[in-house]
Formats: C-alpha cells, structure tokens, sequence
C-alpha cells in the first residue's frame, strides 16, 4: 500500500483525491502543512509515500509519471512529491527542519516545493519528471485553476500515454511497421493485468516454437517459423511498451528482456541448422559464424558506451561528430544511418522474410554480409571518434572495460592485478590484444591439423600476451577495443576447432559451447548496466576467464581424438551453462527482491 498525504483541504471540484486513489493510493488529509508532517510520522518508513498539494491540476497520467515510477527513489512535478524507502529519511529529515511560526508562511504555503528543494540539495537521486505536453501544475488562484482546466481538456493525455510508451530512438522496420499497432496491443494487455515479464515470457515461447518449426527442414515449418519470428518480434516490443505505458519496471523484467532477446535470436540460428540438416544441408559452420559475428558486435557496443565516461566530460569528439550531426539536418540520412546497422528489427525481419521464401543457407549469408557490413559501419566510426578525443577514461570506466575482458586466474596472477600506469594515447593494450587472438587463429587456420601440442604452447603464448595487454588499467583512447578483440579471438578458436575436427557433432557442441560463454558475457554487460558491478571474481575464476578456457580446448583438442573432443565440448559446455545460469538467475531474483533500481530505455518525453 502506499501512502497519499494532501497538504490542505480538498479544493472544491477537484477531483484530485479520486485521481489518487485511481492510482492505489490510501489518500489522508492534513488540516494544515503542520498536519501534513504530523501526518507523514505516522505513515511506515517502508512504503511509498507521496505529499500533494490540494492545489494541483493536471492530468492523470502526470499524476502517474510524478508517483507511481518504480526506478526513482524521489520524484516531483510542482506541487507534488513521492519517495521511496531509500530516500524516506531525507524527507523526515526536511520535514522536521521547516520551522513554524510567524515568519514562515513562504516556507509551508507550498510545502511540497519547500521538501523538494530540500531533497534537491540532499542529493537524494530526485528526479524531476519531464511532462511535456501534459499539465501537472499548481494553481494558487482561481484564474490559474481555470487557465489550468482549460490546458488539461486541450491535451488527450492517453494519447500521449500511448505515445511515449514507444521509444524515441527505434528502428525503421520497429517505428513504421511495428509500433503503430504494438502500442494498442500494450494497453490492451495492461487493462487486463498482463505484466510485461508475462509478454517477454510469451515472446520467448513463440521464438522457440518458431526454432522448432524450422527445424522440421520442411517448405511449410519455414513459412510458419518465419511468420512466428516477426509475431515473437511484436511481442518483443509490446513488453518494453507496456512497462512505460503503465509504469512496470523492474529489474527483474529489464534482465528477462535482455537475456531472452539473445536467447530467441540464437535457439532460431539453431533451429535453422537442425532443419538444413534434415534437408542433407550441414550449416553449422554458418549457423555458429552468425552468432560469433553478433555477439562480437554486441561486444564492441557495450565496450564502448561503458568506456565513454571521461574524467572532465567528454571532450571534443572530432571530425566525426561534426559530420554525424549535419546529417541529422537531413531527415532520411537518420533512417539510413539506423538501418545500415541492421538493428533487431530489420535484421528479425530480413531473417524471417528470406526463411520463407529461401532456405537456411540463404539466410545464414545474407545474415553474415549484413552483420559485418553493420560491423565494420559501426566500428569505424567509433574509432574515429575515439581517436579524436582526448579525455581521459575514468577509473569507474576502465574497471568495466577490465570485467567485459573476463581474464580469468593467470592473466590474473601473470598482471598481479593490473597496478601500473596508463597514457590515454597508447595503443598497447588494444595491440596486444589483437595480437594475443591474430597470433592464434592464423596459427590454427595455416595449420594442416590445428589439434596439436604446439597449438597448446601457441594458446600459452596467446594468454601471455592478453596478459600484456592488461597490465595497465584500460584507460587509452583506443582500449574499448580490448574486450571485442578478446571474444573474437576466444569464440572462433572454438569454431574453428570444432570445424576442423571432422567429427560429426563437432560443430553443434562448439555452438552450445559459445552460447553458453556468451550468456555470461551478456550477463556482465546487463550486471555493470545495472550498476551492480560485474560477477563475482570467484565465478570468473571457476570459469578460467577467456585465456583459461582457450587453454582447456586446445589441451583437449591434442589429447583426445574427434570423437571424444566432441564429447568434452558438449560436457564443457554443460557445465559452463550450468554454473553460470545458477549463479545469473540467484543474483537477478534477489536484485530483484531487494529493490535494485532496473535499467530501461525510456520513451521520449511527454
């Protein structure tokens, strides 16, 4: 339950006090401001609590963005004010400091503007909410409450609800051929009491059926997966849309949406490789290839934005930006810009399209092109970016870049944690880097059989090199580059491995393999994002970190013949599986039962 205290007696013909309990509050109200306080010592220190001026008109859905937000511990709009039990004793705090008397009517007369200032100041995380083209303000004279009303019947706030429950920054495939109906399809589910976990639960499902359609290997189960692909992609937006359209966030909900996205993408590639093979078709090699190339690319995204926290700002970003926005002048050159990186509309649209009409070699190639054309797009640019700047990369920025590295116990123990210095112009921790992989795939690709001994003493050198690249923190202009050349250089080792294997259920294993080692790579991203830091160093070690476990495959690839190498990878991949989904999925529940604050793209503003 939470908690509604108005400052003053009920203004006549306001319907303030229904809005309230509308939004599922227990509505108390004070004689007086010194009432208001008396009022709010009586209220448990673990609910919601909010403080509105009877004063006040605005609309409903202002009312709900001010109070019912979940990610805040703090909001207010003019004449109103919620928190939360993080930042309860603050408020207690202010509300015991206000003076009474003569002399202090400036002060109570507006109580909830008086608190928030003084939230403000304590720092608190308040959170001033943007209403936009809705009205949520304070109306002290009779004038002002009728040019108030007038400005509420002006605006259709459930038009602009429906609105800003879709993002601002989509894709053209999601913006033009998705969301005009998701979005209707999300209020749809709210009014009956759909959760958005519930809808991204509903979206997984339909993807796997889809996968398993395209795994009969049939004209009509790839018709039919293509159909359910796009149906699981509708889904998928009405999740994120009905958790802004009705204010349900939580952290649980934003991992759930996360993680199924590349759990869906990637049963599909399998699903299409199980059907060619059933058509005498082996696309394995591709299947796997596909989900490296998007995991990398994924990679370089999180690699960047989560080192692009500079000590001072940003600084000058150069030519790049420059150019970037003089062709947001031009309105089709954004469109463009935004398909050329094949987001997940366009690349879930094209993947289902060229499943019904195509066969899963088609796809896999047009995939592959598409993915690394948008790579190289994407990549570029931000080296020139990064080239350009010269701020220096924050401690908390380069401490992400070092997990998204997950070095495991010797680069740990060969570095002794990193300690020494770093110069924002040097290249040689990105150089190192590439190094450390170039060195072993060129050697595993020029050999006639890659599963020998030397290979193992290859590896070793390859990890002495991660090691150098890591003895520094991650501080130089160019370092967001260390945790991608790292994956690429882990992933196809696997694959080219399990390919050059020539054992049957080589390729399948390597790919249960990958999908295991990046869920837990995923897993960190979405844990740094949250601000809850990266997974515990116990669970990095017991997976042997990116170096370690290149270690163990090419040992395994020497020591034992096709067959059983492809036995050790599915065992590998098994347990790997297993110990980082039980440690994801217990850290993510108890996140969410404590309350930690979730991460969300946000709609544009009201």
């Amino acid at each position: 339950m939470s908690t509604a205290i108005l400052t003053g007696p009920p203004v006549a013909g306001s319907s303030l006090e229904a809005d309230l309990r509308t939004l599922g509050f227990d509505v108390r109200t004070a004689s007086d401001p010194g009432g208001a306080t008396e009022l709010l010592a009586e209220v448990p220190a673990q609910q919601r609590v909010a403080l509105v001026d009877p004063r006040f008109v605005g609309h409903l859905h202002a009312l709900r963005l001010a109070l019912t937000d979940p990610r805040f511990p703090a909001a207010a709009v003019p004449g109103v004010l919620t928190v939360q039990a993080e930042a309860r004793a603050a408020l207690d705090h202010a509300a015991g400091r206000i003076p009474v008397g003569a002399g202090t009517a400036h002060l109570t007369d507006v109580l909830t503007d008086t608190l928030t200032e003084a939230l403000d100041r304590a720092d608190v995380g308040l959170h001033r909410v943007e209403l936009g083209s809705l009205v949520g303000t304070l109306a002290l004279t009779p004038d002002q409450r009728s040019e108030a009303r007038e400005a509420v019947a002006a605006v259709d706030d459930e038009a602009v609800r429906l609105r800003t429950a879709v993002k601002s920054r989509d894709g053209f495939f999601t913006t033009f051929f998705i969301s005009p109906y998701s979005r209707y399809l999300a209020r749809w589910c709210a009014r009956r009491g759909l959760t958005p976990n519930q809808v991204t639960t509903a979206s997984l499902l339909t993807a796997l059926i889809a996968a398993g359609c395209a795994a009969t290997g049939s004209r009509g189960g790839f018709v039919a997966a293509g159909v359910l692909l796009l149906l699981s992609f509708v889904l998928d937006c009405t999740d994120g849309q009905l958790a802004r359209y009705s204010l349900q966030y939580s952290t649980l909900g934003a991992w759930l949406d996360a993680t199924f996205d590349r759990a869906k993408e990637y049963a599909y590639y399998a699903g299409l490789a199980l059907g060619a093979a059933r058509g005498g078709d082996d696309v394995w090699a591709l299947a796997l290839g596909a989900m490296i190339l998007q995991t990398c690319r994924h990679v370089v995204d999180f690699a960047f934005n989560e080192g692009s926290e500079f000590e001072g700002g940003a600084g000058s970003a150069g030519p790049a930006v420059a150019l970037s926005d003089r062709l947001d002048q031009v309105g089709w050159t954004v469109w463009v810009r935004r398909m050329i990186v094949l987001p997940i509309g366009e690349r879930w649209a094209m993947i289902a399209v060229l499943t019904a009409l195509t066969t899963p070699r088609i796809v896999f190639y047009a995939l592959l092109v598409g993915c690394a054309l948008a790579a190289c797009y994407t990549t570029a640019g931000r080296v020139l970016r990064s080239r350009a700047r010269r701020a220096r990369r924050t401690d908390r920025a380069a401490r992400a870049l070092a997990d998204l590295a997950d070095y495991g116990p010797l680069v740990e123990l060969l570095t002794g944690g990193g300690r020494g210095r770093s110069r924002s112009g040097s290249l040689l921790a990105p150089v190192m880097a590439f190094l450390s992989s170039a060195m072993l795939l060129v050697w595993l690709i020029s050999q006639p059989d890659p599963a020998s001994w030397l290979t193992v003493g290859v590896a070793c050198c390859s990890a002495l090199l991660a090691a150098a690249a890591l003895s520094r923190p991650l501080k130089g202009a160019l370092d967001w580059l260390v945790p991608p050349f790292f994956r690429a250089g882990e992933y196809l080792t696997v694959l080219v491995l399990a390919a050059r294997a020539d054992a049957h259920g080589a390729l399948p294993a390597a790919f249960g393999l990958i999908a295991a080692v990046a869920y837990h790579h995923y897993d960190t991203v979405y844990r740094i994002r949250g601000g809850t830091g990266a997974p515990p160093r116990w669970l990095v070690r017991a997976t042997g970190g990116h170096e370690g476990r290149i270690l163990v495959i090419t040992f395994l690839a020497a020591l034992l013949p096709a067959t059983g190498f492809t036995i050790a990878l599915t065992a590998l991949a098994a347990v790997l599986a297993l110990l980082v989904l039980a440690e994801s999925i217990r850290f993510w529940v108890a996140a969410h039962k404590h309350g930690a604050p979730a991460v969300h793209d946000e709609g544009e503003p009201a």
